[in-house]
């Protein structure tokens, strides 16, 4: 189990990719602090239920969807798309500073290539940009918010609490360039909210396809089926509204408490050997931190 689940995560069996292990190997003690919020949240297995939230909450943006569509792999390689930006978070949370804007380097050169047009919110056409700032702060907002969920669902403690955590990741914010980022939860959805409000939102076919491919599980048999409760987890975390936009319905069922179970489960599986954090810790501990 351990091993299926680190090479849909890590694209390696023992979860020890190349990126992972050159984490020890670092010269500074990285953006982020040891057992912070941003360490304690990406380290939970509330990021399980994250992964899925963020994906459906940043597909009801027409232009985010859109580079997306035109541009993601993700229906051709759906482990290879979630390994890389498993690998983004990883580097940017446990990494040195070095490290971690390398990789945000890797990602904004992709990232140039991804233009195009779309159709906004209010039905007109415009162009799109993966470096368009309001694009950039829309998957920063999603991205935050889902992982803060997904780790309540867990209800692990953060330290600090959650506008710690916002605050924290804020940072990873800076460095894809979003402009003053929430620091707070209230700021965070408020600021969610707004793109609700000002109607550059939608549904529609497409969000209706990315909402029927998440919900296929990548995998078979018991983890499977545990994929399916974890897929209700995500949806139950979501706002009304913003549900009816997916096209999505809350399972009647304790879902939520289901999925801890399920978390539980996974943990103990994934403690049975080294992570990211552990080779975080080798650096710091070789730094004298």
């Amino acid at each position: 189990m351990r091993g299926k689940l680190l090479v849909a995560l890590a694209g390696d069996p023992t979860g020890m990719a190349p990126y992972v292990r050159a984490i020890a190997e670092g010269d500074d003690a990285g953006y982020f602090a040891e057992n912070g919020p941003a360490w304690t949240v990406h380290a939970g297995m509330g990021t399980l239920v994250a992964g899925i939230r963020a994906l459906l909450l940043q597909a009801l943006h027409p232009g985010a969807l859109a580079g997306v569509h035109d541009w993601s792999r993700y229906r051709e390689d759906p482990i290879g798309r979630l390994t890389g930006t498993v690998r983004w978070v990883i580097t940017l949370t446990y990494g040195s500073r070095t490290q971690a804007d390398a990789e945000t380097a890797r990602v904004g050169r992709f990232h140039q290539r991804v233009k195009g047009d779309y159709r906004a919110g209010d039905g007109s056409e415009r162009a799109y940009s993966a470096e368009a700032p309001d694009l950039v702060r829309w998957v920063h907002l999603a991205f935050t918010d889902a992982f803060l969920s997904g780790h309540e669902v867990s209800r692990k403690p953060i330290p600090g609490g959650a506008d710690a955590y916002v605050a924290d990741w804020a940072t990873a914010g800076r460095l894809m360039r979003v402009v003053d980022p929430p620091l707070t939860r209230a700021a965070l959805r408020a600021e969610i909210d707004g793109f609700y409000e000002r109607g550059e939102l939608r549904g529609g076919e497409r969000v209706d396809d990315v909402v029927r491919f998440l919900r296929k599980p990548p995998f078979r048999g018991a983890m499977g089926l545990a994929y399916r409760v974890l897929f209700a987890a995500a949806v139950a975390t979501i706002p009304r509204r913003y549900r009816a936009m997916l096209g999505v319905r809350r399972w009647p069922l304790p879902v939520l408490s289901v999925t801890r179970v399920i978390l539980r489960v996974t943990e103990r599986a994934l403690g049975s050997g080294p992570r990211a954090q552990d080779m975080a810790r080798q650096r710091l501990r070789r730094l004298g931190v």
